[in-house]
């Protein structure tokens, strides 16, 4: 004879039941809502679209005529030296930190808690560094206030923003490298260093690909720091050189949502439009990066 189940199953059959149903309306919720706003976007912004429009300069008061090719080299100009700032500076303390100093020290304590800690800090805070270490820093080196304010002072306290992450995620990529492959190499004579360079940093390196691909991705969406240290939202030349005017995907989208005409409102949508399908191809392409170097390993 089989027991009739206790009130206290039958609740927690109960509860759970309810919690599944709440997760799933959550998560129909948000995808709905999603969607109503992409598509509300594709339909304001895909009309606009055209060769022209990626090839023109932004215009004053003709947004007819109005394009987003300088925000577009300004964003590559950013975006690279941002990179090649951020990535060798943020990869190598998180080497340093999880392999080389084994023995923790109160001076690796609180390095490590003051890195926790930048992670959350908001994005505006690094602008006003940067205003008060690079824009004067700059300025005295170029002597010219504007120059001062050009693409390396912007590419530099983005670098600052996203370090954090970086050292993070490299540090928690290389935790999950087993010790076994550690040992296994330097029984072998090998040095650390080559144990590191040949054998955990490979076997890292799809997490460190994903840490430094959330980075880049969040430093493409940023306006406020660009803001603060000084990036314009109407440049009409190309940028050639670090300290040159620039400005930026996301601050055009800005700048012309605010403005009141309609026309405006169109085109951020299209350059919205634009900068989605830039990110889902860096990040597809990333993952493809990633998938082939876990299948290596």
């Amino acid at each position: 004879m089989i027991a009739a189940p206790s009130p206290n199953l039958r609740r927690r059959k109960l509860v759970d039941r309810l919690f599944t149903i709440l997760a799933y309306s959550a998560a129909v919720i948000g995808v709905a809502l999603l969607l109503i706003l992409l598509s509300k976007l594709f339909a304001d912004g895909l009309p606009r679209l055209s060769g022209r429009f990626l090839t023109s300069m932004p215009k004053q008061t003709n947004f007819a005529k109005a394009g987003i090719l300088s925000a577009i080299i300004g964003s590559v100009w950013v975006m690279v030296l941002t990179f090649l700032f951020a990535v060798p500076i943020g990869v190598g303390a998180a080497v340093y930190l999880q392999e080389f100093q084994t023995k923790k020290s109160r001076f690796t304590g609180l390095i490590q808690v003051n890195i926790n800690n930048l992670s959350g800090v908001p994005s505006i805070v690094y602008g006003m560094l940067g205003l008060a270490i690079f824009v004067p820093l700059f300025t005295a080196l170029t002597r010219d206030p504007l120059q001062g304010r050009g693409i390396i002072t912007g590419a530099l306290t983005m670098s600052l923003l996203i370090l954090p992450m970086i050292i993070l995620v490299t540090q928690e990529s290389l935790k999950s490298v087993p010790k076994s492959f550690r040992e296994g190499s330097l029984s072998m004579g090998a040095t650390n260093w080559q144990t590191i360079r040949k054998v955990v940093l490979p076997a890292a390196s799809p997490g460190i690909l994903t840490g430094i691909i959330l980075a880049m991705g969040r430093a493409v969406g940023e306006t406020a720091p660009l803001i603060v240290v000084g990036a314009a939202s109407l440049v009409t030349f190309l940028p050639r050189g670090l300290t040159d005017g620039y400005m930026v995907l996301p601050l055009q989208i800005y700048d012309w949502s605010s403005r009141p005409q309609a026309g405006f409102h169109q085109l951020a949508a299209s350059a919205i439009v634009v900068l989605i399908v830039a990110l889902v191809a860096i990040n597809s392409i990333a993952i493809t990066i990633r998938a082939r170097s876990r299948h290596q390993v």
